[in-house]
């Protein structure tokens, strides 16, 4: 019996800070995080246009560079989880408004809870756009190593 030595190459991952964008494509990034400020305003009493306008866009920009697709991605990424806590807020408050439900502390932490959250998603989705639109990289706590775990497929 003979043995032979295997080698097995390491898939080569690539990083979002190794990028160098040019102008469009820095625009495209920036767009992915302008979309989703602007679905909030449009349909803000409904989360999940919010996370449809994100997907929409992540997904005409699949087969973009890089750059792009790492940005449409953690856009996306972000919103999954606000689109569950604003969701259940959403459906939470009709059951108040329409008394199935009684106006309690456990309804107004969560309540504070989520618009907290929802002022940090935005600060942090502005900050996004600017730094994107200007080549850089703002890499958001946890959404980012999600999203390099994703493009690294």
């Amino acid at each position: 019996m003979e043995f032979r030595e295997i080698h097995i190459e390491e898939e080569q991952t690539q990083r979002i800070e190794d990028a160098t964008p040019h102008e469009d494509e820095k625009e495209r990034a920036s767009s992915c995080y302008v979309m989703s400020l602007v679905a909030v305003m449009i349909g803000l009493p409904m989360p999940i246009i919010n996370l449809l306008a994100t997907g929409i866009f992540y997904f005409m920009s699949r087969r973009a560079t890089f750059f792009v697709r790492w940005h449409s991605i953690q856009a996306l990424v972000s919103q999954v989880p606000l689109f569950i806590m604003n969701n259940i807020l959403f459906w939470w408050t009709v059951r108040v408004l329409f008394s199935f439900s009684n106006l309690s502390s456990a309804y107004i932490a969560y309540f504070i809870t989520v618009n907290l959250y929802n002022i940090y998603d935005f600060v942090e989705t502005v900050r996004s756009a600017i730094v994107t639109r200007k080549g850089g990289t703002h890499r958001w706590y946890l959404y980012s190593t999600i999203t390099d775990k994703i493009c690294s497929r």
